[in-house]
C-alpha cells in the first residue's frame, strides 16, 4: 500500500496552522512573533534539502538503475550480440549440434591366437564377427534442426559403422531427414537409417558392455535404406520404413523391399518395452559359394529371399539398478546351411533367442555388469541371418565331424566393470565365455574345433 505523504508547501502549511492556534492562545510579542517565522523558515529549507537528495538518489527514468557508463557497455553487448546472433544464422550453425566418441579397444580371442589393440581397421577386410564389430571407432555425429522443425543428421564413422558393414567402403553411419507433416510429432523420414531393434545400441557411449549380445551381432538386420513415418503420442512412439536391408541399391531383378518398424512404450518413469519387426526380401548368403559364385543349378531370384524377424525387448532402470532384455525370433527362406540331403534343395533357416543383462551401480562412478545370451539355432544344420555357412570363428553351423543336419546351439556369458573417470572419460573391461554344445569353435593354431572360446577385452571410451 501507497501512504500519503505531505510535501514541503503542506509541511510549511501545518507549521503556520500550528503557530496560528498557539498565537490564539496566548499573546505574543513581535520579537516572538520574527522569531517563529524565522525557525519555520528553516524547517522549510531543510525538507526542500531533503526532497532535493531523494530525488538525486533515483536512477534517471529508462536507465534501469544503471550508471551511464554501464548503460553504454549494456548497449554495446546487446549490439554485439544481435552480429553474432546474424553471423551464426548466416553460416548455417543455428540448432546445430557436432558430437563425437573415439574409443580404441584392446581384444584377447583365445581360439583366434588373437590379442591386440583394434582401432579403424576396415570390418569387410576380416569380417563382421562377435570380436571384431563396431568398438574401436572414431565417429563425428552432425545433428540440425530448422525453424521449421526438419531434422537433418550425418553420422560419420570411417571403417566401423554399418555403411562399411554393407557397403565396405562407406564411412557414412547414418544420413537421414525428419520432417514435420502435421505437427512436430508426425514426421516423414528416409535416409540410410541404422537398424532400431532390441535393446542393445550400437554406439558404446550408451551400451554398458564393449563386445555386443548374440542376438545384436547374428540376428538383427544392419540398416535400411529407405522412407517412412515416425508418430509419438504421448507414451507412444511409432515408426516404421520402406527400405532396402543391409544394401543401399537393390541389385538387377531384386525388386521387392521389406518393411521395418519398431514401437516404443514408456510405461513411466522407471520402465517400458518396445518390439520390432522386418518382413519382406533381403540378400541370402547361402545363393552363393560364399565369395560371390551363384550355386549351381538355383535360379538367380534366390539371392533375395524372404525374411521374417520379430522381436520384443523390456527395461527396467531405478536407482543403482538397470535390467534389460529382449526375446527374438527370425527366419529366411532357402538360407539354412545344410541343404536337403535328398534333393539338394536349400532350406528354410530358423532361429530363436533371448538376452537378458543386469547391471548395478556400486557408486556414481563404478558400475559392474552381466550378460547372459542364447541362440537355438539347430534346425537344418543351423543359419542366422548374413551367417548361412559354417563359420569356425563365430561358432556357427554343424559339428563338421557330426551330423549336418544339426546346427550348434550358441550361449555366452559376459562379465565386465565400467568406471566413469570424469564427465567425458570411461574406462571399460570385460571378460567373455561363449559356448556351444557342439565343437564349432575352430582352434588356428592346431585346426581342432573346440565347444567354448574365451575373450578378454578393455577399453577407453571419450566423448563430447
Amino acid at each position: 500500500m501507497k501512504l500519503w505523504q505531505p510535501t514541503v508547501l503542506a509541511q510549511a502549511a501545518l507549521l503556520a496552522l500550528g503557530a496560528s492556534f498557539a498565537s490564539g492562545a496566548a499573546a505574543q510579542s513581535n520579537a516572538d512573533l520574527v522569531k517563529e517565522i524565522q525557525e519555520l523558515k528553516k524547517r522549510v529549507a531543510e525538507l526542500e534539502g531533503k526532497q532535493k537528495a531523494d530525488a538525486a538518489a533515483k536512477p534517471a527514468a529508462g536507465q534501469w538503475g544503471m550508471t551511464p557508463e554501464q548503460a553504454a557497455e549494456f548497449n554495446r553487448i546487446a549490439v554485439k550480440t544481435e552480429a553474432m546472433e546474424d553471423a551464426r544464422d548466416a553460416m548455417g550453425l543455428k540448432n546445430l549440434k557436432i558430437s563425437g566418441y573415439m574409443d580404441p579397444t584392446f581384444i584377447y580371442n583365445k581360439r583366434q591366437d588373437t590379442a591386440g589393440f583394434q582401432f579403424l581397421n576396415r570390418v569387410e577386410s576380416d569380417g563382421y564377427n562377435y570380436d571384431n564389430s563396431y568398438f574401436g571407432a572414431a565417429v563425428l555425429d552432425f545433428t540440425k534442426e530448422t525453424d521449421s522443425g526438419t531434422r537433418w543428421r550425418l553420422t560419420l564413422a570411417p571403417n566401423r559403422g554399418v555403411g562399411s558393414v554393407f557397403d565396405g567402403n562407406s564411412p557414412i553411419h547414418e544420413a537421414s531427414v525428419s520432417v514435420p507433416i502435421t505437427d512436430l510429432q508426425t514426421r516423414f523420414i528416409a535416409g540410410q537409417l541404422p537398424d532400431w531393434s532390441g535393446y542393445e545400441y550400437l554406439q558404446p557411449t550408451l551400451n554398458k558392455l564393449i563386445t555386443h549380445n548374440l542376438l545384436f551381432d547374428f540376428t538383427l538386420p544392419t540398416a535400411y535404406t529407405g522412407a517412412g513415418m515416425e508418430i509419438t503420442s504421448g507414451k507412444w512412439i511409432v515408426k516404421g520404413v520402406l527400405a532396402n536391408m543391409n544394401t543401399s541399391k537393390k541389385s538387377s531383378g531384386n525388386k521387392t523391399p521389406v518393411i521395418a518398424y519398431r514401437v516404443d512404450y514408456a510405461k513411466g518413469e522407471f520402465q517400458g518395452f518396445g518390439f520390432a519387426g522386418v518382413h519382406g526380401k533381403a540378400a541370402n548368403f547361402r545363393a552363393d559359394d560364399g565369395v560371390g559364385n551363384p550355386v549351381t543349378g538355383l535360379p538367380y531370384d534366390l539371392k533375395d529371399t524372404r525374411v521374417d524377424l520379430l522381436e520384443g525387448d523390456a527395461y527396467f532402470i531405478r536407482g543403482d539398478w538397470t535390467v534389460q532384455g529382449q526375446l527374438s525370433f527370425g527366419q529366411q527362406k532357402n538360407a539354412a546351411i545344410t541343404a536337403d540331403p535328398t534333393t539338394g534343395e536349400l532350406r528354410t533357416a530358423k532361429w530363436w533367442g533371448l538376452s537378458t543383462l543386469v547391471a548395478y551401480k556400486w557408486d556414481p562412478r563404478f558400475e559392474t555388469t552381466a550378460r547372459l545370451d542364447f541362440i537355438n539355432n539347430k534346425k537344418n544344420g543351423g543359419g542366422l541371418l548374413g551367417y548361412n555357412f559354417a563359420d569356425g570363428r563365430n561358432g556357427i553351423g554343424p559339428d563338421l565331424a557330426g551330423d549336418p543336419e544339426k546346427g550348434a546351439n550358441r550361449t555366452a556369458l559376459t562379465l565386465g566393470a565400467a568406471y566413469n573417470f570424469n564427465l567425458n572419460t570411461t574406462f571399460k573391461v570385460e571378460y567373455r565365455i561363449d559356448r556351444a554344445n557342439l565343437p564349432v569353435f575352430l582352434d588356428v593354431k592346431d585346426g581342432s574345433y573346440s565347444k567354448t572360446n574365451q575373450l578378454f577385452g578393455a577399453s577407453v571410451l571419450v566423448f563430447f
